[in-house]
């Protein structure tokens, strides 16, 4: 399987920013890790703090890839053109968030993004993208 991993604004600093909320880990270890416990599947990442190039990498990625792992961060309550992109092509997305969105403010119980994608995997820190990954795995599957 091929996999592409895109993450939204702020999470170039996992490790750094928040770490009661986000942990200490940086993403760059926790993609090693990915590597190692799927030797199978390709994975490619992208992070990005501007909503358009986030578009864009879906619009590309969307096309050659089996599926995507999302983490749009702010804009998973704020972009109606995240949504667009995610329900414009035919690879399953999966959105994850590191921390519980619905235990945080209320202005992030909202996703302008879930209704796109196939499933949302909140709260489980970084191994939430493992679960979106084995969600990924299971949709492609059953196909």
């Amino acid at each position: 399987m091929k996999i592409m991993i895109i993450n939204g604004p702020n999470l170039n600093l996992l490790g750094k920013r928040q770490p009661e909320i986000y942990g200490k880990a940086g993403f760059d270890d926790y993609l090693k890790l990915l590597r190692e416990l799927y030797p199978h599947f390709v994975f490619d990442y992208f992070q990005s703090n501007v909503e358009g190039e986030i578009v864009t990498k879906i619009q590309e990625a969307g096309f050659s890839y089996d599926g995507i792992v999302l983490n749009a961060a702010g804009y998973t309550h704020t972009s109606v053109s995240i949504a667009d992109a995610v329900a414009a092509v035919p690879a399953p997305v999966v959105e994850v968030h590191i921390s519980n969105i619905l235990k945080r403010e209320e202005f992030r119980h909202k996703s302008l993004i879930a209704p796109a994608c196939i499933g949302t995997i909140t709260g489980f820190g970084l191994d939430s993208y493992r679960l979106g990954i084995e969600a990924l795995r299971l949709h492609s599957a059953g196909k």
